[in-house]
């Protein structure tokens, strides 16, 4: 045998899939992306990503587990936990004892969260102040077009839904930044100084109420068009989930049409992939489910996050209406399962070539990234997959002719991350990251390729019909 021949034989082959994709697979590949386009422009948070879930999942038949007195392999059920996260799973006719494949993402993104007491006023302008939610790059969201959603609360229960900013003819709102002019001390401080967080007020208004004569006008006069509209007061602000997302739209990139550019693809990009592969998913052998989770991005903390115990309280329901439950089998099952953690990784960006390791790096247009353990420095606070589950996966993959690669989030020192993976893990679960490979992660415009995208909702839907 020639070198040639021993090394066509044995070395590996990365390509990108747009060379070998067929002409009916492109065009697939293309109207799936603008359904996905769609639903990034519907779901900005994650109240409004269950909220769409939700409306998809019903439209293919899932109910609302309390509905059912009992369950039947088949059976579509979802359960909503606090109108911030969601799980939902398809019976499937094995043994439920034998173990579950579970596929979860997160639906919550890097924003700016207004503090309880966030109106003021000062010297005519009045703001709103926030707290900045997740690991952003603060200087990446002044002078840029923002939106404000959310719900407030009153004290009667009445909850008011807010959106303002996205549709033409809303206004929209802005944090100013220094002009370079008179930035000289700003620019010599570090990047990460830049813009500090106190700093990240919103305007929102510079008009005051009626001759101006009253203290604080214009921020009375904000008010007075709050509750016009809305009927609150400066007080409702204290029972409010109000957010602040880039009012941009999600919108094909390139002048080949092949990306997509949008807010918050980490991790909505994986919800979505997996949601319509469960939802195009009938009769499963094995019981699939899938997670829409909340809080990962500040640790999976709270009840709405995947360190709570609802997942378990949804897995133990659906045993007790399956008349299988008894003591203990909850772990059975879980250390009989497999996950995929459906999370982003960042991809290789050649203009910041010096983070990355080249051979272990995610590329855009190589298909699914496959992240065998996260976490930083020597491996703290990964989950780390075991060679038995890892090959299981790749032949999963392989058989279906799903393109993935395999890769880690940036060279080693250099940084690190997390995903919910080990969550499922410390319950006995097999799990592996494997999610899309995104540029410009965590700012108010991330990139993918589409090929990407379209190879996680098949890889997806593999391994649930595995």
């Amino acid at each position: 045998m020639s070198a040639e021949e021993l090394k066509e034989k044995l070395f590996k082959k990365p390509s990108t899939g747009w060379e070998s994709l067929e002409e009916a697979r492109r065009t697939d590949l293309f109207n799936y992306a603008e359904g996905y386009i769609n639903y990034l422009n519907k779901s900005k948070t994650e109240r409004e990503i269950v909220k769409t879930s939700k409306e998809m999942a019903e439209s293919k038949g899932f109910r609302d587990i309390k509905d059912y007195e009992s369950l039947q392999p088949g059976d579509k059920v979802y359960y909503i936990n606090r109108e911030k996260s969601m799980y939902l799973a398809i019976i499937g006719e094995n043994n439920i004892e034998d173990g579950i494949n579970i596929i979860g993402a997160h639906a919550d993104s890097p924003r700016l969260d207004l503090k309880p007491n966030p109106l003021y006023e000062d010297t005519g302008l009045a703001y709103l102040k926030t707290h900045y939610y997740g690991g952003i790059k603060k200087y990446q969201w002044t002078t840029i077009p923002l939106a404000i959603h959310g719900v407030i609360v009153k004290p009667n229960g009445e909850k008011i839904e807010v959106k303002i900013g996205e549709d033409e003819a809303d206004p929209i709102f802005t944090i100013t930044d220094l002009l370079p002019h008179l930035a000289t001390e700003q620019m010599e401080r570090k990047l990460k100084e830049g813009v500090k967080g106190e700093d990240l007020n919103l305007l929102i208004g510079s008009m005051p109420y009626g001759d101006g004569k009253v203290q604080e006008s214009v921020k009375l006069n904000v008010l007075n068009i709050l509750n016009e509209k809305y009927g609150i007061t400066e007080m409702d602000f204290v029972s409010s989930e109000l957010e602040l997302v880039p009012a941009f739209k999600a919108r094909n990139m390139g002048l080949d049409n092949s990306m997509v550019s949008a807010y918050g693809q980490d991790d909505k990009v994986c919800v979505y992939t997996s949601l319509t592969a469960l939802l195009d998913l009938e009769n499963p052998k094995t019981t699939a489910v899938c997670i829409i989770s909340d809080k990962e991005e500040i640790g999976s903390m709270g009840n709405t996050g995947m360190e709570s115990h609802v997942f378990d309280t949804f897995i133990s329901e659906i045993l007790n209406k399956l008349g299988v439950n008894r003591p203990n089998l909850l772990d059975k099952v879980f250390c009989n399962s497999r996950m995929l953690s459906a999370d982003v990784d960042a991809g290789y960006d050649p203009i910041y070539a010096s983070v990355y390791e080249k051979n272990n790096s995610g590329y855009l247009g190589r298909g699914i990234g496959l992240n065998k353990y996260t976490g930083a420095r020597g491996k703290s606070g990964a989950s780390d997959a075991n060679a038995e589950f890892v090959a299981k996966i790749r032949n999963i993959f392989e058989t279906a002719g799903v393109k993935y690669e395999v890769a880690e989030l940036g060279r080693v020192d250099v940084g690190g991350g997390g995903t919910i993976a080990y969550i499922l893990a410390n319950k006995g679960v097999d799990v592996i990251d494997c999610g899309v490979p995104v540029l410009s992660m965590h700012a108010p415009y991330e990139v993918t390729s589409k090929f990407d995208v379209y190879e996680a909702y098949r890889g997806y839907g593999a391994f649930w019909r595995s």
